[in-house]
């Protein structure tokens, strides 16, 4: 693999949603999440973690140093015991903390598998590797304008069992629904830690899939619940040092999404809005990369 990074990074990430729901809130019968006080629909830093370890674990099939650790019906135990069959040893006791094995079964575990290189990951379970944390940070995503949390009516034209068909009397036709968002176009801002990238091997290779599997991750996520969803403008911050050269909330500042329509009808489009940065106001030892 290629160097560790050497450098702190942020980013803007913007993309958008249309007729499909991009994150359900299992607390509200999965309808699209919002912010209660102002209508703006929110996603989770774990639905686009989600999506990046899926797109990861498509590219490559789950294959070291790749490999992805938090996936559907793992069994994490296991996982993390390889680490320890790997050296050679035991697994030291539930709730340790401290010790040579441990320390290099947490390596193990970073070379090996992505998205602890890059998120981190709690691995105090009964086979403990102790506790890891990511270089690479995600706020959660907020829509532009407030969204509107639709309810649809669906209908099905078949039962799962006889009985079932002969309790409706021949007629099969069941009702369901589904929430969309008919339109939200979602902002989200992070941070990448050259000294945290230290401690887990986060790489230049690291690096550039993350970026990677933002710009192509919707289109390996596709669903009928989803809707369309499209990645549509990745910003990049580089600072020259590994601790930064300004604020991270300054330069998120720089980058202005604002209505080009009359803001008192609702966006139906990605074409309703416009995306600027404010190059001159771009603080001394950061740059913007090419997108």
């Amino acid at each position: 693999m290629s160097d560790v990074i050497k450098n702190r990074f942020e980013f803007v990430y913007l993309y958008d949603v249309e007729n499909g729901n991009p994150n359900g809130d299992p607390d509200a019968g999965n309808m699209p999440r919002i912010d209660p006080e102002t209508s703006h629909g929110i996603v989770t830093d774990v639905c686009l973690k989600r999506k990046v370890r899926n797109y990861v674990q498509t590219k490559y099939n789950n294959s070291p140093p790749y490999r992805i650790f938090i996936q559907e019906m793992a069994v994490l135990n296991n996982i993390q015991k390889e680490s320890y069959d790997a050296l050679g040893t035991k697994p030291p006791k539930k709730g340790s903390k401290k010790g040579k094995d441990l320390k290099e079964a947490q390596k193990w575990m970073c070379e090996n598998f992505f998205d602890i290189r890059t998120f981190g990951a709690v691995m105090s379970t009964d086979v403990p590797v102790g506790t890891v944390r990511g270089p690479v940070q995600i706020n959660f995503s907020k829509s532009k304008d407030p969204i509107l949390q639709q309810e649809v009516t669906i209908t099905r034209m078949a039962v799962a069992t006889k009985k079932e068909s002969i309790a409706q009397k021949g007629d099969n036709r069941t009702m369901g629904r589904k929430y969309i968002v008919p339109y939200g176009l979602y902002r989200v801002e992070g941070y990448i830690s050259a000294n945290l990238a230290k401690k887990t091997g986060f790489s230049e290779d690291d690096l550039e899939l993350l970026w990677d599997a933002f710009r192509n991750m919707f289109d390996h996520d596709h669903s009928a619940a989803r809707g369309k969803m499209n990645a549509r403008k990745l910003v990049i911050f580089k600072h020259e040092s590994a601790l930064g050269n300004a604020p991270a909330h300054k330069l998120f500042e720089l980058v202005n999404v604002t209505r080009k329509s009359d803001s008192t009808t609702p966006a139906r489009s990605y074409d309703d809005y416009e995306v600027t940065i404010d190059y001159s106001n771009l603080p001394t030892g950061v740059e913007i990369l090419p997108e």
